[in-house]
């Protein structure tokens, strides 16, 4: 079947009912609230509340025996993974542990090792046969990263030959000097991709690492927290936090209302080499184009003409903050989900005076390692408030995904620590 139908399938789940607009978003109609767990799910699914409180909850990572770790971005008790443990499996945690004198963002689990990423390194530790909690300390796989205040959040990825992916973003929002000021140029060429605005590649059987010991796989993206390798495309994919205020800071060429809608967040197949173009471009998801920026020339309406900048394969709606990707593994959803991407969209903050957006997981088709143009809703509701004004007044914020070993969802929230499990029941 081709991508473009793929999504066909979603009709059958939905009873026929769902609407499509070509490399936009699809909606379920018969999408319902979990009354239990307060969020809305396409119908046939459930969601239990696994574990809440935890503390500012990242990423999520998930071992073969149904244990999740899950990254903290602070401490709390001196600690910064807390591991959770179902033992009479009715969905929802009873054993709760906390270990590492770590915190940040990234964690995945790869051979049995739990992989962890600060803002400045990426640690491991070898997880125990039964136990939840490493017996040693943590191994540092990379580190030298800089240390910056934007932006610093290092995601991770795996490819099946023996490499980790991280993530290192930009500190800026378009490499103005001075940074966020109305009318400052950008740097020419921008100094912060030398480190920074790019995804880098290493070598697991050759640790430890310093930063520049990594190839520079893939360069010019603002952001890209939302990271995971594809096995069926053997490919690694990415979205990406695009740029910010274009309103305020070039409003000779952008209102309040362009600044709402761009631009877009980007969704791409990366290859070594491959190059978004920030900070020279961004995405208008409007028209379709490429875009150069004020920064570097542009005004609003000039088409970038270099060739070396891919093009994404789903443009997602300006600021809805991307900050985690996972491709379905397992058996449990419905066929037409195996090997899709569910997207945690962490919501915006800057899309007034329009109502702030995001807030949800998204999920993208995929057959035989092509994504969908299409896209569609598979959880929101985790805001709360509808239309939401402020981030401040959002009562939960997806951060993180995780797939189980039964199929199971995970997904977390970075404002009260909550973690979700959801499963199919059927309709």
């Amino acid at each position: 079947m081709h991508p473009s139908k793929h999504l066909a399938a979603v009709a059958v789940l939905a009873a026929g009912l769902i609407s499509t607009q070509g490399a936009s978003a699809a909606v379920f109609p018969t999408m319902v609230t979990d009354q239990e767990a307060g969020i809305r799910l396409p119908v046939g699914f459930k969601a239990t509340i696994f574990a809440d409180d935890l503390g500012i909850a990242r990423h999520i990572a998930v071992r073969e025996n149904g244990d999740v770790y899950v990254a903290l971005a602070q401490q709390v008790d001196g600690t910064g993974v807390v591991a959770l443990r179902d033992t009479d499996s009715d969905g929802i945690a009873d054993v709760t542990e906390r270990f590492g004198d770590v915190e940040g963002t990234g964690i995945a689990i790869h051979d049995d090792l739990l992989y962890f990423g600060t803002d400045v390194e990426v640690v491991r530790f070898e997880l125990p046969e039964d136990g939840m909690v490493p017996e040693a300390g943590a191994e540092l796989v990379v580190g030298d990263f800089p240390a910056q205040r934007g932006h610093a959040a290092k995601t991770l990825a795996f490819d099946g030959d023996g490499n980790i992916y991280v993530n290192a973003g930009a500190p800026s929002n378009a490499c103005q000097q001075p940074q966020r000021t109305p009318g400052a140029p950008g740097r020419m060429p921008c100094d912060e991709l030398e480190r920074t605005g790019t995804i880098w590649k290493f070598d697991l059987a050759a640790i430890p690492h310093v930063q520049r010991d990594g190839e520079r796989y893939a360069t010019g993206l603002r952001h890209g927290m939302a990271i995971d390798w594809h096995p069926g495309a053997d490919a690694l994919f990415m979205t990406m936090h695009g740029r910010d205020q274009l309103d305020t800071l070039w409003p000779d060429f952008y209102d309040a209302d362009d600044n709402a809608e761009l631009p877009a967040e980007e969704f791409h197949k990366l290859e070594a080499g491959s190059n978004m173009g920030w900070p020279y471009t961004y995405w208008n998801g409007v028209i379709g184009k490429r875009m150069v920026g004020p920064e570097y020339g542009g005004d609003g309406e000039t088409v970038s003409d270099n060739p070396d900048y891919q093009d994404p394969l789903i443009a997602f709606p300006g600021h809805w903050a991307p900050n985690d990707m996972v491709f379905y593994t397992g058996e449990a959803f419905p066929e037409m989900f195996r090997g899709g991407a569910f997207i945690a969209f962490h919501g915006s903050w800057n899309r007034a005076p329009r109502p702030q957006g995001g807030y949800q997981v998204a999920f993208v088709p995929f057959e035989d390692g092509e994504a969908a143009t299409d896209w569609f809703t598979f959880a929101d509701g985790f805001a709360g408030a509808d239309p939401l004004a402020s981030p401040t007044d959002a009562v939960h914020r997806p951060t993180g995904v995780g797939v189980g070993p039964d199929g199971a969802l995970y997904i977390s929230d970075s404002v009260n620590g909550r973690i979700w499990r959801v499963t199919y029941e059927g309709e």
